[in-house]
């Protein structure tokens, strides 16, 4: 299993066109510590040729132009990208969607409320349906589904019910085993090598599911937004916290970086990581923490097999 990095940030990229906060205008200003990176995907393959997008990004045109074995072809308006499989209805996740349109027959895998969602809320759907003859398809946690006449094996994994902010219907306050989740990862396992990675770029919460599934991972690409929960309102960002966002922050006690120093996973990479973020910039304290604890930052254009 082959994949790409094709963007590392968080919603808006880095640097953020509205922000001038020390790390993006350091970016600006051309400092070789803190490289500039566009909004998270990744690109999936068993074999080099036909590949999956994990998450359509705004920057999703640059993203393929990048990667020569995501151009088209053989044939006129041919493409190796055969699906894109979708972790959230948010708009840095989805709106690059619209920039796959031009008579493509892709399928598009999504948890139920995120594909109502694109209907209804964010109508994506009914925008590309004269244009392309795409498949929507539900995925549901723990229910496993091949791809690549089943070289790759899927599996969704639960990881929250926060709904994007554009959409008003607010999740149950007290979610049943009946509720559908509107944000999910995936573990992609390779059938011919038995290589498994995890793909969760945005975590409410450090849940049992996500353990089990983290813990026999070869590959894990975890969310990495903020390094503290309070990390936009230090900042005078924002009046929210990671959590008011469905985000896990890497440190402290209850944060991430903690729980995945202790997996077994061979490569541990945080992406999705916003533009305040201090691991953006190489050498700083928080990003030799990492490095000491076995932890990699993301970077656009990391390649690796499993």
């Amino acid at each position: 299993m082959i994949i790409k990095v094709l963007g590392s940030a968080a919603g808006g990229g880095f640097p953020q066109w509205n922000c001038a906060c020390p790390n993006c205008r350091r970016t600006r200003s051309g400092d070789p510590n803190v490289s500039a990176r566009r909004n998270d995907s990744l690109a999936v393959s068993p074999d080099g040729i036909r590949w999956v997008l994990l998450n359509a990004s705004p920057d999703i045109g640059v993203q393929l132009e990048a990667q020569a074995c995501l151009h088209p072809g053989p044939s006129l308006r041919g493409t190796p990208i055969q699906a894109v499989l979708l972790t959230d209805a948010e708009l840095d996740h989805t709106t690059g969607l619209l920039g796959l349109r031009q008579g493509t027959s892709i399928d598009i895998h999504a948890p139920s409320p995120v594909l109502q969602a694109l209907a209804d809320s964010f109508p994506i759907r009914r925008v590309i349906e004269p244009f392309a003859s795409n498949r929507w398809i539900e995925v549901v946690p723990e229910e496993s589904f091949h791809l690549f006449g089943g070289q790759l094996s899927v599996c969704p994994i639960d990881l929250g019910n926060k709904p994007p902010r554009y959409v008003r219907a607010s999740p149950p306050l007290h979610p049943t085993r009946e509720s559908k989740p509107w944000v999910v990862g995936y573990r992609m396992t390779d059938r011919k090598t038995g290589g498994v990675a995890v793909y969760a770029p945005g975590i409410e919460s450090w849940s049992d599911t996500l353990a089990r599934h983290a813990e026999s991972a070869d590959v894990l690409f975890l969310d990495g937004t903020f390094w503290h929960s309070d990390e936009l309102r230090t900042l005078g960002a924002s009046e929210l916290d990671a959590s008011d966002m469905g985000h896990l922050p890497i440190a402290g006690s209850n944060g991430s970086a903690e729980r995945i120093a202790r997996l077994s996973a061979r490569r541990k990479v945080y992406v999705h990581i916003n533009n305040t973020n201090p691991i953006l910039v190489d050498h700083s304290p928080e990003r030799r923490r990492l490095t000491a604890m076995g932890i990699e930052v993301g970077f656009d254009g990391m390649e690796m097999e499993v």
